[in-house]
């Protein structure tokens, strides 16, 4: 039996707002190694390269074998450990963004199925999740160049999946309207603008975001309003209300007090706190 080993790698560079990598690695774990009952905040893929394990969500347990994938998704109870006599091998990468939810729900995964038989996909999947883990780095051009790596594994998954030639309307739309806002953020849009854009009603928007990204337009718009300011705080000196108006605030104070509510800290403080210790 190998013996066993960990090789993980956590970014710390999470900047990119449509997909970025969190973490990924290999390991070889010992008989029974468990890790849960707990929750993630991101996305999680798991690819058994040998032996084999069990994971459990959603009241349910999955006996996983070499080939197979599993999905964690986030704020979602798992456990999941490794078999007695044939503990597994396992890649993985976690990741979020925009695009996570949109992409995944164009796989053949979902919550009531986490887990794929990607069998005849083992070579490929291990070598993208491979070439994930090389690409990796302390600098934003290595987190770039890990969420372009991500992008072409969780094609993969498109491209073989059961309704790879079936487009789905909802995320067809939330696409759409992401689309719209990554270009317009800056602008005072409303919701109405992007409904009207995407030729869609308001409800039909609203509907269309929760069910694919389980937030309404405007929790996207005002999140990805932050994490526009966020970087603009980390990386310019413009001023509090030349950022504000930036990211699309046309008042300066109800963009602090957005801004606390989001990130749990004002504006000034959490570019104090970026400037003096490289993180909050």
């Amino acid at each position: 039996m190998n013996p066993k080993y960990k090789n993980s790698y956590k970014n710390p560079q999470k900047e990119l707002v449509s997909l970025s990598v969190y973490n990924s690695g290999f390991q070889k774990c010992e008989p029974r190694h468990q890790w849960g009952p707990g929750i993630r905040d991101h996305y999680l893929i798991h690819h058994i390269i040998t032996g084999k394990g069990f994971y459990q969500a959603n009241g349910q347990t999955y006996e996983i074998n070499a080939g197979d994938t599993f999905l964690i998704y986030p704020q979602t109870e798992v456990t999941y450990y490794a078999d007695s006599s044939q503990p597994w091998e396992y890649a993985w990468v976690g990741f979020q963004g925009s695009d996570a939810a949109i992409i995944l729900n164009a796989t053949d995964f979902s919550p009531s199925s986490p887990v794929l038989a990607t069998s005849s996909l083992k070579d490929a999947i291990l070598a993208h999740l491979r070439g994930i883990y090389e690409a990796h780095g302390n600098q934003f051009v290595d987190s770039v160049e890990m969420t372009g790596r991500l992008y072409c594994t969780l094609a993969l998954f498109l491209k073989h999946s059961s309704a790879a030639e079936n487009t789905n309307t909802a995320s067809s739309y939330v696409q759409t309207a992401i689309a719209y806002i990554s270009a317009n953020y800056s602008y005072p849009i409303t919701i109405e603008d992007i409904a009207a854009y995407v030729g869609i009603s308001r409800s039909h928007l609203f509907r269309s975001f929760i069910s694919v990204l389980q937030k309404s337009p405007k929790e996207y718009l005002t999140s990805f309003r932050v994490k526009q300011a966020s970087y603009l705080l980390k990386h310019s000196s413009l001023s509090i209300a030349a950022i504000a108006a930036s990211v699309g605030f046309e008042n300066g104070l109800y963009f602090s007090k957005t801004f606390h509510k989001v990130m749990g800290i004002a504006p000034r403080d959490y570019r104090h706190h970026e400037i003096n210790t490289g993180a909050v």
